[in-house]
């Protein structure tokens, strides 16, 4: 499979990692240094596949590697198990939001499932409280050393389990305790949105929004779900709605051609969930290398030149680019921009358009959410 780290450097005359990105994909679990792994585990009596940090990047790397999003999520085992106290959330967090800013993001949405943390003892609302802890001092650090970000927790509850409810009603517990935002995850082929119907309605009596992962593992179905059901305002991934859209090539006389044919013309045909989508402006939070990794493209080509995210930005669609597990992917934010301009010819302006995409899709307030838009404008009208 083809490395989605590109190594030549992008035809731009400017640094891309000093560029402000916004993260709204991004996960907790999936973004540890190893040798933070390496300390807690041991802290923890927890073994792992490998004591050295360079060795244990790459067993991840390897392992998310595979083409399954099965095997990708069994990496979690390993992360998951040195969060399970106080002290490990908070320095996960913490790091976490250093390791964001010193990648130029300037606004984080982190998403995580305190459900899966409560190994040790703790309550949920005491791990969201370790958490939000580590990405206060995270904050703070970034400030201290001349730089700025903000972030918020996306808190996720695990499609497969039975627990909607109750963390719909923890991440509106915490709404002003850094909560900006909901979000299901986890296995998601059989186990649809409908699930949480309950949650959501929940969550939407309480005016709290949310995002859903829909069209990764699965198709059209778990995104109409998402949009019904979950009442998602964004698509975690969402990558499949790409297979409700249909392109038919005819030549200069109308007759049926080939894609690769010389003087064709594509005749796009969306449909009724695709133009849903669209329309609305709801917003794709695609991962590109991870796509790639756990086999989301696959129906569309093997190689990062197939993935569908560049027709989706052509037609109009709210394409968002994020990391989605940093660790597992072995990427940033820079490198997937870098990708980007390497695979499909992307410039400045495509760069900032995605990133307002993302910046006005943010679940902040409004007035910061404009403060936000105009931090990104200005930066990148001073590179000129």
């Amino acid at each position: 499979m083809t490395d989605p780290i590109v190594d030549a450097a992008p035809a731009l005359d400017f640094d891309l990692k000093s560029l402000p990105k916004v993260s709204l994909h991004d996960h907790l679990d999936g973004g540890l240094r190893p040798a933070t792994i390496i300390e807690l585990a041991e802290a923890v009596g927890h073994t792992l596949p490998s004591t050295d940090p360079v060795a244990l990047r790459q067993w991840f790397r390897e392992s998310a590697d595979s083409g399954s999003l099965v095997r990708y999520l069994e990496t979690f085992d390993h992360t998951i198990a040195v969060m399970q106290t106080k002290e490990g959330l908070a320095r996960v967090a913490k790091e976490f939001v250093e390791d964001l800013a010193d990648d130029g993001v300037v606004y984080g949405e982190i998403r995580w499932a305190p459900e899966q943390h409560l190994q040790k003892g703790l309550t949920l609302d005491e791990v969201v409280d370790a958490v939000q802890e580590g990405l206060d001092a995270g904050v703070d650090a970034v400030e201290e050393s001349g730089g700025q970000i903000q972030v918020g927790q996306l808190i996720t509850a695990m499609r497969h389990a039975d627990r909607g409810q109750e963390i719909a009603e923890l991440a509106v517990r915490h709404r002003y305790n850094g909560a900006i935002g909901f979000d299901i995850a986890g296995a998601e082929d059989g186990f649809l949105p409908s699930r949480f119907k309950d949650a959501f309605t929940y969550l939407a009596e309480h005016n709290f929004p949310a995002t859903v992962h829909a069209g990764e593992a699965a198709g059209l179905e778990s995104i109409q779900s998402a949009l019904v059901d979950g009442r998602a305002l964004r698509l975690g991934h969402g990558v499949r709605i790409a297979e409700d859209i249909t392109v038919e090539f005819e030549d200069a006389e109308g007759e049926e051609a080939d894609d690769d044919a010389e003087d064709t013309i594509g005749m796009v045909t969306l449909g009724e969930v695709a133009g849903w989508v669209r329309d609305r402006g709801i917003a794709l939070e695609i991962c590109p290398s991870s796509n790639l990794q756990t086999g989301a493209i696959a129906n569309f080509g093997e190689g990062i030149e197939n993935h569908p995210l560049d027709m989706l930005y052509q037609l109009g669609f709210n394409v968002t680019i994020n990391t989605d597990n940093r660790l597992m992917s072995g990427v940033t934010l820079t490198d997937e921009f870098e990708l980007l301009v390497e695979t499909f010819d992307y410039d400045l302006d495509d760069l900032l358009e995605l990133t307002l995409n993302a910046a006005e899709s943010s679940f902040l307030p409004l007035d910061e959410k404009e403060a936000l838009v105009e931090y990104i404008n200005d930066a990148y009208a001073n590179l000129g």
